[in-house]
């Protein structure tokens, strides 16, 4: 008996509700933009109309500076780690799971899939966000902190090396699914190999969801026109 009942046809309404209002919920949270907030609250301005136009971190610090970046970060990855700790509990109540210790990992891959999405297309500011980097790391940092440190130390070895933000963000999500892979697989002791293989999956999807947000970096990279990376405020903001 592997626990199987939600990929199985017997998949009951409790179990289908679950994972539904985890997806809502992950969405929801993940739309609550830390950038255009702070900078509405702090400039009384819109950070889209800025810089690259993008409500992420880099552009609040190139425009705006340190404090509306630092608050920015703040907010990014708390929502992250919410969303993942309110959805793992909302299932575990509701004892919903996939293995015969009713493990809850894969809700947490699936809130950061709908975080990252609620991020890139927020509900209230007319789905337009950023690029899911921050919301995205943050919620490896509550499904699998193994995942979560070997990613931000790929992201400092790029950054380090290359000095550019988007290709460390690019690179750092690329080996998200290899890290997962490679953490969780039965040698590990920590799941069966199917079960890892579902995490992998849902890891794969993340991670694309970031590059994909990333194409317009490819290319200005391909170019070498892309801005490298600066603690200092360059964006005109008049």
């Amino acid at each position: 008996e592997i626990g199987v009942r939600l990929v199985g046809s017997e998949m009951c309404i409790r179990d289908r509700l679950s994972i539904v209002l985890s997806a809502v919920i992950a969405y929801l949270l993940g739309s609550c933009n830390s950038s255009i907030l702070v900078v509405r609250l702090l400039e009384h301005k819109d950070v889209r109309d800025y810089g690259s136009h993008n409500a992420g971190l880099t552009n609040t610090l190139r425009c705006f500076g340190k404090k509306c970046a630092a608050l920015t970060l703040i907010g990014d990855l708390a929502k992250g780690v919410v969303a993942v700790l309110l959805c793992k509990l909302l299932c575990t109540l509701l004892g919903v799971g996939l293995t015969p210790e009713q493990d809850v990992q894969f809700i947490g891959y699936l809130a950061g899939i709908f975080a990252i999405l609620g991020h890139v297309y927020p509900l209230y500011y007319h789905f337009k966000g950023g690029k899911g980097v921050l919301v995205g790391v943050s919620t490896l940092l509550a499904v699998d902190w193994r995942v979560f440190v070997c990613l931000i130390a790929v992201f400092i070895l790029v950054l380090a090396i290359s000095k550019y933000v988007s290709l460390g963000s690019i690179i750092g999500a690329a080996c998200c699914p290899v890290a997962t892979f490679l953490l969780q697989t039965p040698w590990t002791g920590d799941f069966p190999m199917w079960y890892c293989l579902l995490n992998t999956g849902l890891s794969m999807i993340m991670a694309g969801m970031v590059i994909w947000m990333h194409r317009s970096n490819i290319q200005r990279l391909k170019a070498g026109t892309e801005n490298h990376f600066s603690f200092h405020k360059t964006g005109q903001v008049s």
